[in-house]
C-alpha cells in the first residue's frame, strides 16, 4: 500500500469514528431503562397494556424531556397519532390497538383511547389537561398511559 492510500484510509476511518461519536452523544437520543428512574435522574414513564392482556411496562427517560411525548418516545415506546391530528392525539402505543380495531383516522371513542396521566412517585395519578406534545414533565415525576375509557394506570406511580 502506498503512503497516499494509507493516509486516505486513515482519514476515512477518522471521519467514521467522529461521525459515530456525534451520533452517540446526540442529546435528543436518550437510552431507555426498563425500570423507574432513581430520584432526580429523569422522568418515569408507565404504559398500562392490561386492556390487551400484556401488563404494565415502566421505563425511565434519563434527563429532562421537553414534552410528555418526548418522554414516551425516549423510553422506547412507539406512539402513533391520528390521521387528522398527528401525534397531537396518541391513538396507538407500540401498535395497540391494532389498525383493525382502530383505524386512527380521527380521535377514537371515549370508551377506547390512551388516557394520559401525571404523578409524583408513590402519589396519586392526575388526569392530564394537556396533550403529551404540550406538557413538560419535571425531572422526578411519573408519566402514565392507559388504554380504555379514561382510567388511571393500574399501578401506584413508582
Amino acid at each position: 500500500m502506498t503512503t497516499l492510500i494509507r493516509r486516505r484510509v486513515a482519514a476515512l476511518a477518522a471521519i467514521v469514528v467522529l461521525a459515530a461519536g456525534l451520533v452517540a452523544v446526540d442529546p435528543l437520543t436518550r437510552p431507555a431503562h426498563a425500570a423507574a428512574c432513581t430520584p432526580g435522574t429523569g422522568v418515569t414513564v408507565v404504559v398500562d397494556f392490561t386492556a390487551f392482556g400484556l401488563g404494565v411496562q415502566t421505563n425511565c427517560y434519563l434527563g429532562d424531556p421537553p414534552t410528555g411525548l418526548a418522554a414516551l418516545q425516549g423510553t422506547g415506546f412507539t406512539p402513533t397519532g391520528t390521521l387528522r391530528w398527528g401525534l397531537a392525539f396518541i391513538c396507538r402505543i407500540d401498535g395497540l390497538p391494532t389498525p383493525a380495531a382502530e383505524p386512527c383516522v380521527n380521535t377514537p371513542p371515549t370508551s377506547a383511547y390512551w388516557s394520559y396521566w401525571h404523578a409524583t412517585p408513590g402519589g396519586t395519578w392526575t388526569y392530564s389537561t394537556l396533550g403529551a406534545s404540550s406538557y413538560n414533565p419535571a425531572i422526578g415525576t411519573v408519566e402514565g398511559w392507559r388504554f380504555g375509557s379514561g382510567q388511571a394506570p393500574s399501578i401506584t406511580p413508582p
